[in-house]
C-alpha cells in the first residue's frame, strides 16, 4: 500500500484526493503545527508528503525514511530544503498552474487602488469631519498611460500581469534574466536586460519572482534610490525579496508614493513587527492611503482553493504512480 501523508488538514473530507488516487493509495490527514511532531512510527509508512504552509528541513525529512516525493501544495517552493531533498532522492514538485489568475489580478488591484487614488480617497472620507468634497492632489495618482510598469519575473503569473496591465494602457517592460530571446515579442512588451535599467523606468514595480538564495533581499535601500520619484512598489511574490526598513524609509523620503503588499518577510507577523507594519497598524497619518497590505492572500479564490486540491493530488499520483512525474522541481531551480 502507498501512503501520501497531508500534512495539513485543509479540506473537511477526502473525496476529491480518493478520486484521483485511487484504492491503491491510503490517505493520512493530520493537522500538526511542525513536522517535528508527528508520530515517527506513522511516519515511517509514508510515501508522498504534502505541504502547503509548513516548513520541510532536512531534520524534518530524516522522520520520513521511504519518503519518495514531497509535493508542495503551491507554487512556491522555499519552504522545502531541495538540496537535502536531493540527497535523499526525493523528488520535489510543486503546482505551478493554480492561483495564477488570482495572483496577476490581485497585483493589478493594488497598483490601482494606489495609483487611482482609491485608498487614499476611501480614508480621507471616513475622517471625522470627513476630508473636503474635491480630488487630492498627490504623487500617487498618475495617468497610467504616461507610466511604465515594470515586471521582475515573466513567469506564468509575470506574464498575466503584463498583458492586464498593458490592457490598462500603461508601457509594459520586464526583467527576467533567465527567459530566451524573444520572449518579448511574443507578449508584445519590452525588456530590459539589466535590474538597474528596469528600475530606473518602473513607475510602477511589481515582482513575480521566486525566493532563491540570489532573490532574497533583491530589493533594497540602493534599488528603491533608482525608482523614478513617485514610484509605486507591488509585492505578491515573497516577503523576504524585498527590505521592509528601505519600503519604510523610501516612502517616508517620498521616493515611493504607495506600496502594496501580500507578503512579508516573516508571516504571520510576530512582536516586533517590522516598523513600517507597526505605522499602518497605528494608522500613522503620513502613511495615510500609501499603503495596502493583504495577509499573502492573493491566491485565494474558491476557485483556486478547488485547484489546489485537485491538481496536488494529480501531480503527487504522477510522480507516485506512474513514470511521467510533472511539475518536478531540481535542486538548483530558480
Amino acid at each position: 500500500m502507498t501512503t501520501v501523508l497531508y500534512s495539513e488538514a485543509m479540506y473537511e473530507d477526502d473525496t476529491v484526493e480518493r478520486a484521483v488516487f485511487g484504492p491503491g493509495v491510503d490517505l493520512l490527514v493530520r493537522a500538526p503545527k511542525t513536522l517535528a511532531e508527528l508520530d515517527l512510527a506513522e511516519c515511517a509508512t509514508v510515501d508522498g508528503l504534502m505541504l502547503f504552509r509548513l516548513f520541510c528541513s532536512a531534520t524534518d525529512m530524516d522522520r520520513f525514511p521511504n519518503l519518495k516525493v514531497i509535493v508542495r501544495m503551491g507554487v512556491g517552493y522555499d519552504r522545502i530544503d531541495r538540496a537535502a531533498a536531493a540527497a535523499r532522492g526525493i523528488m520535489v514538485c510543486n503546482v505551478p498552474d493554480y492561483g495564477t489568475m488570482e495572483v496577476a489580478d490581485h497585483a493589478i488591484a493594488l497598483a490601482l487602488t494606489l495609483r487611482r487614488g482609491v485608498l487614499l480617497h476611501h480614508e480621507t472620507q471616513r475622517h471625522t469631519p470627513p476630508a473636503a468634497w474635491t480630488a487630492i492632489w498627490t504623487p500617487l495618482i498618475r495617468r497610467l498611460s504616461v507610466q511604465t510598469f515594470g515586471i521582475i519575473g515573466l513567469g506564468r503569473i509575470g506574464t498575466a500581469v503584463a498583458l492586464r496591465a498593458k490592457a490598462f494602457g500603461f508601457r509594459v517592460v520586464f526583467f527576467d534574466p533567465y527567459l530566451p530571446n524573444g520572449t518579448e515579442l511574443a507578449v508584445g512588451i519590452e525588456r530590459e536586460r539589466t535590474l538597474e535599467g528596469l528600475l530606473r523606468r518602473a513607475d510602477v514595480l511589481s515582482i513575480h519572482a521566486p525566493l532563491t538564495p540570489g532573490t532574497r533581499g533583491l530589493i533594497g535601500a540602493a534599488e528603491l534610490a533608482l525608482l523614478p520619484e513617485g514610484a509605486v512598489l507591488v509585492n505578491t511574490a515573497r516577503g523576504p525579496i524585498v527590505d521592509i526598513n528601505a519600503v519604510e524609509a523610501a516612502l517616508r523620503g517620498g521616493r515611493l508614493a504607495g506600496a502594496g503588499l501580500d507578503v512579508i518577510p516573516v508571516e504571520p507577523p510576530v512582536d516586533p513587527v517590522p516598523n513600517l507594519l507597526r505605522a499602518y497598524r497605528d494608522r500613522e497619518a503620513w502613511l495615510e492611503g500609501r499603503l495596502v497590505v493583504t495577509p499573502h492572500s492573493a491566491y485565494h479564490t474558491p476557485e483556486a482553493w478547488d485547484d489546489i486540491r485537485r491538481k496536488s493530488a494529480e501531480t503527487m499520483a504522477a510522480a507516485l504512480l506512474s513514470n511521467a512525474p510533472q511539475n518536478v522541481i531540481a535542486p538548483g531551480d530558480f
